[in-house]
């Protein structure tokens, strides 16, 4: 018997347990699957993000298939699922089984910018389509970009620049960022970074901590300690949570600095709790009870998961359907024409009202600048967010004309 190492073992192993996922769906030879259309859902299923993705990704992908009939060009439609762990090599190893194996010709969700870059840059080289949905880092749609590789939800721009200037605009001018040392925590550090200073602004001070950080209390005294007005979150899922309830047991209050978390969920504010997170101010791309369309969505996932969607979990239902839309408009399998359909075809349901997939494969669409409510403001359950103002798609993100995109036309 042949003794593997134990590394390429556990990535062996890794690989098989994720595939488990999708248990309920049939498990078809290699032959029958090259008669499916088989999309892959890359995604944390068990760690800091897997309320924000996770298994609600993985259903709402589904949900967009069922609702789509469960067919395209008479084929049916597969949804897998992989657990990337924050990853390169475990999803890279994972992926490059969906491609080869399985004939995987798309993979969406990809909760972690560094795995998402890895994979997009994969996907391009086997010809096959990515969607980034809760991957932040803007470099996607910018100098990583591909002819395959498209962004859906929000990114590093649209939640902190707009945001940004307007904080510097009411006098809150000195800021102090707390970021996760990756892609995602940097880009999201950078730009906003870059905003509060072109609004005149300061930054004081950084500190950058690790991925699932189990202790914030030395960022967060060194905050304080900075005097800043700002105390900024460039950080993520249970990061944020983390950051956060700590900020509230040290005693840090908007009477004396401003909390603002740059990327927020509202599983994050529901793992937190009213009385923490009432006040907060943040971007979001999605509210389930922003309008009866998305109230509709909201409750049929509701009634499958038992928690309200986040912006990823309608993100994935919006891309997927947009894929299945372009497969069955470019009457092919082919990556290359199904992603000029993905750019000519608008995005036409309630999580965006007339989106556009711009050349360099951002999906542009409005974003809500929202507050959280005080426990004696919410009228029924997960009533949590107050809608301030919607920034319009041609404000929310980058510009076309700033990208660095190597092949998008300007």
């Amino acid at each position: 018997m042949i003794s593997l190492p134990i590394r390429v073992r556990k990535i062996a192993m890794t690989v098989i347990a994720v595939l488990t996922i999708a248990a309920s769906l049939t498990s078809p030879s290699i032959a029958e699957e090259a008669l499916n259309i088989n999309m892959g859902v890359l995604t944390d299923m068990s760690g800091l993000y897997k309320d924000l993705g996770g298994e609600g990704s993985v259903v709402a992908a589904q949900m967009a298939v069922d609702d789509f009939g469960g067919k395209v060009l008479g084929r049916p439609v597969q949804v897998l699922a992989g657990d990337h762990k924050h990853k390169i090599d475990i999803a890279t190893a994972i992926v490059g089984h969906w491609f080869r194996d399985q004939h995987v010709g798309m993979i969406v969700d990809m909760p972690n910018s560094a795995v998402a870059l890895a994979m997009q840059k994969l996907a391009a080289t086997e010809s096959r389509i990515s969607i980034a949905v809760s991957a932040g880092a803007a470099d996607l749609t910018g100098k990583a970009c591909t002819t395959t590789g498209f962004h859906w939800a929000y990114d590093t721009y649209s939640n902190t620049v707009g945001l940004a200037r307007t904080m510097v605009g009411f006098g809150q001018n000195t800021w102090y960022f707390i970021t996760a040392d990756y892609e995602f925590g940097l880009s999201l550090e950078s730009d906003a970074s870059r905003a509060v200073e072109q609004a005149g602004g300061k930054v004081l001070g950084r500190s950058r901590h690790p991925l699932n950080a189990p202790d914030f209390n030395q960022y967060l005294e060194a905050a304080q300690d900075s005097g800043a007005r700002v105390i900024a979150l460039a950080n993520a899922g249970g990061d944020t949570v983390h950051s956060i309830k700590q900020a509230a047991e040290i005693g840090i209050s908007v009477r004396s600095q401003t909390l603002a978390p740059l990327l927020m969920y509202i599983s994050d504010v529901h793992s937190l709790g009213l009385e923490i997170a009432k006040g907060l101010t943040f971007v979001d791309g999605f509210y389930w009870d922003a309008d009866d369309a998305s109230r509709e969505w909201a409750r049929r996932f509701y009634a499958k998961r038992n928690v309200m969607p986040t912006m990823t979990h309608a993100g994935v239902y919006s891309s997927v359907r947009h894929y299945l839309r372009s497969v069955q408009a470019a009457g092919t399998d082919n990556a290359v024409a199904i992603a000029a359909k993905m750019r000519e075809l608008l995005v036409e349901d309630f999580f965006a009202k007339n989106g556009e997939v711009r050349a360099d494969g951002r999906m542009t669409h409005d974003m809500f600048l929202v507050q959280v409510r005080r426990p004696e403001e919410v009228r029924y359950p997960w009533d949590y967010y107050k809608i301030l103002s919607t920034i319009p798609a041609s404000q929310a993100f980058r510009p076309l004309a700033e990208s660095e995109c190597s092949f998008a036309s300007r």
